[in-house]
């Protein structure tokens, strides 16, 4: 039986990560409660200084970010993004995407401390949520009748529907035996914060190299008036380990090298980390009594960051489906519900990263040829509004069926 302590809620979110976060918040915003349980400590995830660890926020996601009263908090910490600047190795035959002075930017850039830290604190004294920091997850059972997890400590929280958002390595997953669609890229993302002389005037650039993009993502200037950018730069698994134990002179030169001066003069800022770059994604979403989110249904390659948009369309999606079947008195773990909330997401989310995945194959493809053809195609998509307008709408996460509150 459940502590009394810790009453039966509708929803068991296993992981509370910007995706997990969210969901609560936005269930809670429709009156459905939840557990939340998670690893971590909160003080620590929200500890101060910069990492260069960012986020782009598409305009959906800010919609939602909006609708679940976050947006005010997060306003006054976020970078516009004004354009997006896409080349092959700084060769001529650039795109340049720039939204309609009518439909405002491209999303937004936020330190991922940021978005940690006003989620916690618009989730800290909301009722429907109960959050549960550093617990360890010892057992899972789902029934007939609803679902329960044993915390290492004893603890047995209950609830309707469990939903699994611990990210990519996510337990609940591998415990519920999913299928999955994966492959290892080969390469690395190394993660750092940079200042530079030049102001980035909100210029998102996507730079391509035969062994990966480095992608300089705008961040708003430091207290102390520095211009801030994030830098995620991809290379060969084979070469990571050299370029993570160069010196600080060689690692700023090899950066330096490969921006052309786009902004100036640049200090790193901060410590590097990394993480191995991978495509996976499961076969389906849901079983009896489960439901995934985010990165533990698909982990995608970050070359055109929509890896946390994808996990905010999940969260929208998946409370609309339970507040429209609960509005009718299904339970929130109805069979009828998780496989509506399957058939709305499984597809989007496999176009966007089959999008994904042929362009880091297309632009990985090395030699002058290549380059040459890549760099034609992308003066023709220059050159026709239709095509540059797709592209944007997908970089907005404005396209195919939104959910409502990632709406306007």
């Amino acid at each position: 039986m459940a502590d009394k302590s810790n009453p039966k809620r509708e929803l068991l979110i296993l992981g509370g990560g910007l995706v997990g976060m969210t969901l609560a918040l936005a269930a809670a915003r429709k009156g459905i409660s939840s557990h939340v349980v998670d690893k971590a400590d909160p003080a620590e995830l929200t500890a101060e200084g910069f990492d260069g660890r960012a986020s782009a926020i598409s305009t959906a996601s800010w919609n939602l970010f909006r609708n679940i009263g976050v947006a005010e908090a997060l306003e006054p910490h976020g970078c516009k993004i004004e354009s997006i600047a896409v080349t092959d190795g700084m060769k001529p035959g650039r795109i340049d995407f720039q939204p309609e002075p009518h439909e405002g930017t491209l999303g937004r850039m936020f330190a991922n401390r940021q978005l940690r830290l006003a989620l916690f604190e618009a989730a800290k004294d909301e009722p429907l949520i109960t959050w549960h920091s550093r617990a360890d997850v010892v057992e899972r059972h789902r029934g007939e009748h609803g679902v329960a997890v044993t915390l290492a400590d004893g603890t047995v929280l209950e609830a309707s529907l469990l939903v699994g958002s611990e990210g990519r390595g996510s337990p609940t997953r591998e415990e519920a035996g999913f299928t999955m669609a994966k492959w290892d890229y080969r390469h690395r993302a190394i993660i750092v914060g940079l200042t530079h002389a030049k102001p980035h005037c909100g210029v998102a650039w996507e730079i391509f190299y035969p062994d990966g993009p480095f992608a300089l993502l705008p961040l708003l200037d430091d207290d102390q008036g520095r211009h801030r950018s994030a830098l995620v730069w991809t290379v060969d698994e084979g070469d990571a380990e050299g370029v993570l134990a160069l010196g600080d002179r060689a690692f700023h030169h090899e950066i330096e090298k490969r921006m052309y001066g786009v902004l100036g003069a640049i200090t790193v800022e901060g410590p590097r980390s990394s993480y191995p770059l991978s495509f996976q994604h499961t076969a389906k979403l849901v079983d009896q009594r489960l439901a995934l989110v985010g990165d533990a249904a698909h982990g995608m390659h970050p070359i055109a960051g929509q890896g946390l948009n994808l996990g905010l369309r999940d969260v929208g999606a998946l409370v609309e489906v339970l507040v429209d079947g609960m509005r009718l008195g299904l339970d929130p773990g109805d069979a009828q519900l998780l496989a509506r909330y399957e058939k709305w997401r499984a597809l989007d989310s496999l176009m966007v990263m089959g999008a994904t995945d042929t362009l880091t194959r297309l632009f990985g493809i090395p030699g002058k040829a290549a380059s040459a053809v890549r760099r034609f195609g992308m003066a023709a998509v220059q050159r026709t509004p239709v095509l540059k307008r797709f592209f944007m709408d997908e970089a907005r996460g404005m396209s195919g069926a939104l959910p409502e509150l990632l709406k306007g």
